[in-house]
């Protein structure tokens, strides 16, 4: 009977499984003293807040482990590590991801391990000081419960060959098993050195390091690799052509024969399809050792490139013309190309013995070389839409023959998936993605759209006999009607998983809150890449071996998530208030705005173009960078450059014909705090208007950091001051699902997202430009600001404008006050739903603080002493508040 398999499990707040399907995991290297030097300078001088938004970029980049050193001569390392890993603790959108603590120092990583939340990867240790050495350190690791890094290191030196890596592992793997270590916590970095250096003892480095990871994986169950892969590519320093093709030919080979994991640049990294064939033969040779000339001939070329690759001129992309018909198929399908596809398909069809056949088997085809490629990381998320609309159209132009032939039974595909945003929610953006995407590979879609009510998603699913159920959520309350459904699913004995996407979804969410109430499988999917793994995993004929394993896997997790004690790193709200921020109110004068109460704004379009922060936009369709170096990036730049350009070109429709409106609403406030954590506004002769609730941080800080609550930024009513205080609602959402439509009508699913892409970024943009107005014109506290672009987009101006649903204040039950305050649904038409997300879904709304002193942050988890406070505050029930704040509350 073989082994049961043993998954590598990380965690920061959310778990990272690494299984033997799981694609390759990325570590952030940004956040180590020795390979950043802005990283350094801002540890160094304390400047710990903009030190954090580094490791925050790492994981809005991708990264999914994020590697911290602190080891440079002239810092505290210990000190260092402590406050930097108790700082990421309190930020959720960073401490969700595990930590690698990565140091040469036993003192430096043991600081570490005392305060890291999750189960962290401790980098690195080896045999380098003796056995005794080695045991120990293992042991207080697995007394921790992280996972290891071992160095291919021993008393004689590092391994530098196959022998020497594979006598270094075999040696280390044994003594940490005789110790109880747990194997799949077993990490091994066999050491990446360089190539063509033009000495003969290096000529085998990567192909020893290729057949040493082959032989850990085959010979030391459950252990996994890791590697630092930019060391290969030390000799062409200077060349980034040769290096990121380098780099990308190691890491496809070394992927292959089982590298796990390993810091690896995304922006020094090229696609290994795409490299120039000539160049690639170069580099391979080098790489595998193919020829004893193999470096010279590498150097020799290295001189002549010119770094802008080869060019294809429009012969040969019209040879594609000339394949056979099922080639020409799979080309339109994979290139997105949708000028000869009917064409094609009818020279298909003439040649099948059946219409439905050229679905069955030259469309899909075709798809499967687009779900293998864009599971592999060869395509991105916009070339698969582009796919997806070229197959609609190729099958809506099969179907009257399909018909006609009465076909329209004929069973095919890979399966039925219902597709549904949970009621009160109008986001399905990632939803039609995660669509798309299962329909490129063969999935059957049904989808009921946004806002659907419990009764007709099961409804949907007895009538169109679903294989599974999909649901998505964007807002807070989604998850607890997900929570509902499963309980309903399990009332009336149905049998169909059910996959969970969206925001604000987890997987610990999942595991601890949905799959108790159903008794059938339900499983967390991250990315519209993991669907189709996922799909596959719960239809194919293990399905019950699947379903067992992620029962298995949920309920450790949820048992261990239950049983914690949290306690101590948490006060009392009491405490917390005690420990709230103290700004100086004597020597604070309150700038009086120019404009006090309510205003109706309607804005051109085309003034709100330059505050479009198009960073965010890349990620909708899951191309990551900063936008403007995205569009020339080694990895996206081709792919951002192409959907930019497509985005642009809408941009002219939307201004040229006024598809869209940009409207809104806002006022400013006499306003002070009372009691602590509330904001009492009112009008301009003193009577009172609307009351906000805040909530407060309750983490235990470190010494000298106050628990903020965002009331702490506005005078407390007995400073005897009159302060100031803003809310707004703007939206550019109308027309847009009628637009959408007419996409969806004619088979555009690539034209449907972009609409609703580019109404998000106009009503993004929207709420920057009257922020701006009002800090420099309408309150004035900033009347004499200059700001680029830029700035903006970095937050760098005094004030902000938090959201309620947003990390400094989560509840969504603050939405109707402002509501009220303004009078938002009489003036610009923009409804709440009952879950409190707004319709138009391009609408934003907020807040004005424009204290100096003011700043965003992340409220955290709290307890439910304070969840009971919050409650009788708002006049609610406990369950109520408990269902509103769920997600933050850390009991």
């Amino acid at each position: 009977m073989a082994e049961k398999r043993r998954n590598l499990v990380l965690s920061g707040l959310e778990p990272l499984i690494i299984t033997p399907e799981s694609v390759f995991v990325n570590v952030g290297e940004r956040t180590n003293v020795t390979g950043s030097r802005k990283f350094l300078r801002l540890i160094k001088e304390e400047k710990y807040d903009e030190a954090l938004d580094i490791a925050r970029q790492q994981v809005e980049g991708g990264a999914q482990i994020i590697d911290v050193n602190m080891d440079e001569g002239m810092l505290d390392g210990e000190y260092a590590m402590t406050k930097f890993l108790n700082l990421i603790a309190a930020e959720p959108d960073i401490s969700r991801v595990p930590i690698m603590i990565d140091s040469s120092k036993w003192e430096i990583i043991e600081a570490g391990l005392k305060v890291v939340q999750g189960k962290c990867v401790v980098n690195s240790i080896s045999l380098k000081e003796g056995e005794e050495r080695f045991i120990h350190h293992a042991n207080l690791i697995k007394r921790y419960g992280a996972a290891v890094i071992v160095m291919a290191f021993d008393e004689v030196g590092q391994a530098d060959n196959y022998e020497r890596r594979i006598e270094i592992c075999q040696r280390s793997y044994d003594i940490l098993l005789g110790i109880g270590f747990p194997p799949q916590d077993i990490i091994f970095d066999l050491n990446i050195f360089p190539v063509a250096t033009g000495m003969e003892e290096h000529r085998l480095n990567a192909l020893d390091f290729f057949r040493g990871t082959k032989w850990v994986r085959e010979n030391l169950p459950h252990a996994h690799i890791s590697g630092g892969v930019s060391n290969v590519s030390f000799s062409f320093r200077g060349n980034d052509v040769v290096r990121e093709a380098m780099h990308s030919v190691f890491l496809y080979h070394a992927i292959q024969n089982g590298m796990t994991m390993g810091i690896v640049n995304p922006e020094m990294l090229s696609i290994y399809d795409e490299i120039p064939k000539d160049l690639l033969e170069y580099v391979e040779d080098v790489i595998l050792d193919r020829r004893d000339d193999a470096t010279e001939r590498l150097l020799d070329f290295a001189e002549n490139v010119k770094g802008d690759g080869s060019k294809t001129n429009e012969a040969v992309i019209q040879e594609w013309r000339n394949g056979t018909v099922q080639e020409r198929i799979t080309h339109s399908l994979v290139k997105g190309v949708d000028a000869f596809i009917e064409i094609d398909v009818e020279e298909a069809r003439l040649a099948a013995e059946k219409p439905i056949e050229v679905i069955e088997i030259n469309l899909m085809a075709g798809m499967n070389v687009v779900g293998d490629l864009f599971g592999s990381g060869k395509m991105f998320l916009p070339q698969v839409v582009k796919s997806a609309r070229v197959m609609k159209k190729a099958v809506a132009y099969l179907l009257p023959f399909i018909e006609a032939a009465k076909q329209v039974g004929d069973k095919s595909g890979n399966g039925k998936i219902l597709m549904a945003t949970v009621k009160g929610d109008v986001h399905d953006i990632g939803k039609n993605i995660v669509s798309v995407v299962l329909a490129c590979n063969n999935y059957e879609i049904v989808d009921l759209g946004v806002m659907v009510p419990p009764e007709k998603i099961i409804a949907a699913a007895i009538e169109h006999e679903v294989d599974i159920i999909g649901l998505s959520g964007l807002i807070t309350p989604s998850l607890d009607e997900m929570v509902y459904l499963a309980k309903e699913l399990d009332k009336r004995n149905m049998k169909i998983p059910v996959m969970i996407g969206g925001a604000t979804t987890s997987r610990a969410h999942t595991a601890v809150k949905i799959a108790p109430q159903y008794r059938e499988t339900v499983i967390h999917v991250n990315d519209a890449s993991r669907a189709v793994t996922v799909a596959g995993n719960l239809l194919d004929h293990n399905r019950k071996i699947y379903a067992s394993d992620i029962r298995a896997e949920y309920d450790a997790f949820r048992e261990t998530f239950l049983n914690r004690s949290r306690d101590k790193n948490f006060l009392s709200i009491e405490e917390a208030r005690k420990n709230k921020l103290q700004l100086d109110w004597d020597n604070f004068t309150p700038v009086q705005p120019k404009v006090i109460g309510k205003q109706i704004v309607e804005v051109d379009l085309e003034t709100l173009v330059p505050y479009i922060d198009w960073t965010p936009f890349f990620r909708t369709w899951e191309l990551f960078g900063k936008y403007p170096a995205i569009l020339t990036d080694e990895v996206v730049g081709e792919q951002a450059t192409s959907v930019f350009a497509d985005a642009q070109a809408m941009l002219k429709v939307i201004l040229e014909e006024k598809k869209l409106t940009a409207k809104g609403v806002y006022g400013i406030f006499p306003a002070n705090q009372i009691n602590d954590d509330d904001i009492e506004l009112k009008d301009e002769n003193g009577n009172p208007l609307q009351t906000f609730l805040t909530l407060r941080q309750q983490a235990q800080k470190t010494k000298g950091a106050p628990n903020i609550a965002l009331s702490d930024f506005i005078a407390p009513k007995e400073s005897g001051k009159v302060d100031y205080m803003g809310a707004f609602c703007v939206t550019t959402g109308f027309g847009v699902d009628e637009w959408a439509a007419e996409f969806e009508a004619a088979l555009d699913d690539y034209n449907s997202i972009m609409v609703k892409a580019l109404a998000d970024r106009f009503a993004e943009a929207f709420a920057e430009y009257l922020h701006e107005k009002v800090r420099k014109e309408i309150w004035g506290y900033a009347a004499d600001e200059v700001l680029s672009k830029e700035d903006l987009i970095e937050e760098s101006y005094k004030g902000i404008r938090p959201a309620p649903g947003y990390p400094a204040c989560p509840d969504h039950l603050e939405k109707p006050t402002i509501w009220k305050l303004l009078n938002v649904e009489e003036e610009i038409g923009v409804t709440l739903t009952e879950s409190m997300a707004m319709w138009p879904a391009s609408s934003v709304s907020g807040y004005y603080f424009g204290n100096p002193e003011s700043k965003y942050f992340g409220l955290g988890k709290i307890k439910e002493d304070q969840v009971i406070d919050y409650a009788k505050r708002r006049n609610v029930s406990t369950d109520v508040a408990m269902k509103w704040l769920n997600p933050n509350i850390a009991d």
